[in-house]
């Protein structure tokens, strides 16, 4: 869709809205003894209260508004209530109509024209994603009150009394809720005693006594004796009492009115049972368990007759097979927490469920416990997957630039491939394209081709033991990859080979960790004559300081003349090159400093872009995540990431020659190596509110600094601002650096500071509305940039922070999200300062942005 056409669609749609809001009645299925609920207000002793969890459990409650509008409850609104008796009542008005229709369409036709979209479908389409009044329900309130004495009972307020009054309020037919409570002082914990039925419990309840989340001196509150319960079950089950039951955890708590305090301070006794067996009327005394036997049995398949299985004892696991066993014992038994004579603990048994998964060689694994006296034997199955998985994918594709093109990729993973439970996956892929716009007839496609290696290894491979520092338990992962990519296209076409050492390791559930010790990049541009064809924005900048010499008659070659156009240009790559040549190296006559500085700028451009890079680099990022599910909205995520490159290189120079350059820079090859170092942070934090709604904070700081054998950094490893995940009033790579007017078509920096904040709502059904604020630009510092406007230079560089706003919506598919997101330039660091403001904020400056899934 062109961006014009997507600016027009999205005014109507905003006229449309607005027609709506203006035109819609709130009552209007709002009986005349009915009352709409507007509002719900809580108070406690006279005080009002905002508690989340005490209105969630109001069952009741008002309409939802987009911005105080209920825009879902007028969209139900809209909807008929009997569009078939309506489409009847139509179709017989008018003795005529039904002959006058059937003419155009058969009697079967006419008939089935009451249950098409138009009439009945838009109706249910428009209740489905709307909402029907709340209509306040007396039933409801009642319970809601009591659920409010509840809530308020589990914190200590045993003596609550709750009740409700509806308020009408001047409008016609609205009234809100109030309900009150009398809360009174709260129950006190005064004092905390045990009665613990198993030595070996009390034991180790002494031990970890401290850990308790009861508290003498506290104000009762009930979850913080499940949160007990739940404690002292983690810590029996994971000190070697295999069998501890929940159950057998009681609480002595006189809550009851009829032996509760009077003067509120309350004697808590906790009693811890034994064991009660089902179908025993005598209780069984805890004991710790040890495991003796552990037997381990793969190519296991459910039915299968384990006595005709092969066997092997390694390291007091007992390894069962068929026919020939194909995993090295060490692979299997390093994935496995359960040891030989060690007390039964839960959480070497989820380690060991989670190890084995890890490997993905086998299915879910089944581990079971067999027990005699206080022992344990252990079994463990495990279903191998398949050895050979084989993926292949063809697919079609259209845009503006290619007119039609096809895509394939084909993948073989391998399970198992050296014994070890490693994967090894071969891809490889390819495309070929027909351009839509082609100037030269002998280059009107474009082509891809790539292939890669991909090995996983389920452990740490090292030269040396790293169990200390890595234990199993953090799923360790080593990944090597080495593959090479070729493009033909209208760029500069270009070769890429790369390869990359690196593992992986989970602290926690919530903490990431990734070393890449080797990632080894080198790309070479094919065709870096075709710049100039390529960055028409550079061109035009070049062309434009050569006007002022195209009268030269010792110019005259570097210059063309259209047809159809009497403006002479500078000729690609001949023109360009000459001109450049002429004024830097010739000493151009009659040029003037400012062409001289526009040119070499121009140069150096030329010259980042089209230069081959070989980066050789290290880098080790740390990820810490609170968010428990793609469902949890209250969370925040830091992630930081720290490379350098060049520096084993650099090293090496010592002792090898390598080859330099005019800039007295060391090459490789024929290549310059990179030598950089380099550090992102980012932040993210989610604020949940109720109604679905949600605050959505992104702050990124990321610098790149060369050094040594550089002068700047890569294009591929340098920031760009703009994009459906940045600043979204700017494209990508169209913001900065700095206060520049986005001289270059693609403006990239090795300096970033960038802040997003985004508040989501919904807005009818599987719809989502959002409003956004996004603030960042990009700079130069460090290198060898010489464009005042475009380097970062203290403090004062801050007002080049580039700020744009709008809107955006969104549909839920469950598995993903598309968005559509529209920004405004509301403040633009190309401006002067006194037009930086609101000078472009309307839609024909807006920026439309599509994208999947949330930006961050």
């Amino acid at each position: 869709m062109r961006l014009r056409n997507t600016k027009q669609f999205t005014k109507i749609g905003l006229l449309l809205l607005v027609i709506a809001i203006t035109s819609c009645n709130a009552l209007k299925k709002v009986e005349d003894d009915e009352l709409l609920l507007t509002k719900n207000t809580v108070t406690a002793d006279g005080k009002k209260i905002k508690n989340e969890d005490a209105f969630s459990l109001i069952s009741q409650k008002p309409n939802s508004n987009l911005l105080g509008y209920p825009l879902r409850l007028n969209l139900y609104n809209l909807a008929k209530d009997n569009p078939d008796s309506l489409y009847q009542v139509w179709l017989h008005k008018k003795p005529k109509r039904i002959e006058r229709l059937t003419k155009f369409l058969s009697k079967k036709q006419v008939n089935a024209l009451g249950q098409s979209f138009m009439v009945k479908g838009a109706s249910q389409w428009l209740k489905n994603i709307g909402e029907s009044p709340a209509i306040i329900d007396t039933t409801k309130s009642k319970k809601s009150a009591r659920q409010l004495k509840f809530f308020y009972n589990n914190k200590g307020y045993f003596d609550t009394e709750s009740s409700y009054q509806i308020d009408t309020i001047n409008k016609k037919q609205r009234a809100h809720i109030n309900y009150k409570l009398q809360l009174g002082d709260p129950y006190m914990v005064d004092s905390i005693s045990q009665n613990i039925a198993s030595s070996t419990l009390d034991s180790i309840y002494q031990i970890h006594k401290g850990e308790s989340f009861l508290k003498e001196k506290e104000q009762y509150n009930s979850s913080n004796f499940y949160k007990e319960r739940e404690r002292l079950t983690n810590l029996f089950k994971n000190t070697g009492i295999y069998n501890f039951q929940e159950s057998s955890i009681e609480y002595d708590i006189p809550s009851d009115s009829t032996n509760r305090p009077t003067s509120k301070n309350m004697s808590v006794k906790i009693q811890i049972n034994n064991l009660k067996k089902r179908g025993e009327n005598k209780l069984t005394e805890y004991k710790i368990y040890t495991f003796d036997t552990i037997n381990i049995f793969t190519d296991y398949h459910f039915g299968d007759d384990i006595s005709s299985m092969k066997s092997l004892d390694f390291e007091n696991y007992t390894i069962y097979y068929k026919d020939k066993l194909k995993y090295k014992p060490k692979a299997l038994t390093n994935s496995i927490f359960i040891k030989k004579d060690s007390i039964y603990r839960e959480i070497n048994k989820s380690r060991t469920y989670k190890q084995i998964s890890n490997l993905n060689t086998f299915k879910y694994p089944n581990i079971t416990f067999d027990s005699l006296g206080n022992k344990l034997n252990t079994n463990i199955y495990l279903s191998p997957l398949k050895k050979y998985l084989l993926e292949t994918n063809i697919e079609g594709t259209h845009s503006n630039i290619q007119r039609l093109g096809a895509a394939f990729s084909s993948s073989l993973a391998i399970k198992n491939v050296f014994g070890g439970a490693e994967t090894l996956s071969l891809s490889a892929r390819g495309s070929l394209g027909v351009l839509s716009e082609v100037n030269n007839p002998n280059e009107n496609s474009v082509s891809e081709i790539g292939a890669d290696i991909n090995l996983i290894v389920p452990r740490i491979w090292m030269p040396f033991k790293t169990k200390k520092i890595i234990p199993p338990y953090m799923l360790p992962q080593t990944r090597m990859v080495i593959g090479t990519n070729f493009q033909k296209n209208i760029g500069l076409d270009k070769q890429n080979v790369n390869a990359i050492l690196g593992y992986n390791w989970s602290a926690s559930q919530f903490k990431k960790n990734s070393l890449e010790l080797l990632n080894i990049q080198f790309i070479r541009n094919l065709n870096p004559g075709r710049f100039y064809n390529v960055y028409q924005s550079t061109y035009n900048r070049l062309d434009d300081v050569a006007d002022n010499y195209q009268d030269n008659p010792a110019l005259s070659e570097l210059f063309e003349t259209s047809e159809g156009d009497s403006d002479p240009k500078l000729k690609i790559p001949l023109g360009t090159s000459g001109f450049i040549d002429q004024v830097l190296n010739q000493g151009l006559a009659a040029s003037t400093s400012d062409d001289y500085k526009e040119v070499r700028s121009i140069d150096e451009r030329e010259k980042r872009l089209t230069e081959n890079n070989l980066i050789f680099a290290t880098n080790f990022s740390y990820t810490k995540d609170s968010r428990t599910g793609i469902n949890d909205n209250d969370f925040h995520q830091f992630k930081i990431k720290i490379e350098g490159a060049g520096n084993v290189l650099s090293l090496l120079s010592g002792v090898v020659d390598f080859k330099e350059n005019d800039n007295g820079n060391k090459e490789i090859f024929g290549v310059q190596f990179s030598q950089y170092v380099k550090t992102d942070f980012d932040y993210i934090k989610h604020w949940s509110f109720p109604s679905q709604n949600v605050l959505a904070f992104r702050g990124f700081l990321g610098i790149a600094v060369p050094y040594g054998n550089s002068n700047s950094i890569p294009f591929a490893k340098s920031y760009f601002a703009g994009g459906s995940n940045d600043n979204r009033a700017w494209n990508a790579y169209s913001l900065g650096p700095g206060s520049t007017q986005s001289l270059n078509d693609f403006n990239e920096a090795n300096l970033k500071i960038a802040a997003n904040l985004e508040f989501r709502f919904p807005v009818a059904g599987n719809i989502k509305g959002a409003l956004f604020a996004d603030a960042g630009n990009i700079w130069n510092v460090f290198d060898n940039e010489e464009n005042e406007d475009a380097i970062f230079k203290d403090a004062s560089s801050l007002t080049e922070i580039a700020l744009g706003t709008g809107f955006g919506i969104r549909y839920d598919f469950t598995y993903f999200v598309l968005r559509l997101d529209t920004g405004f330039k509301t403040y633009n660091p190309e401006l002067e300062a006194s037009k930086r403001w609101f000078r472009d904020y309307n839609f024909g400056n807006a920026t439309i942005n599509i994208g999947v899934n949330y930006p961050f």
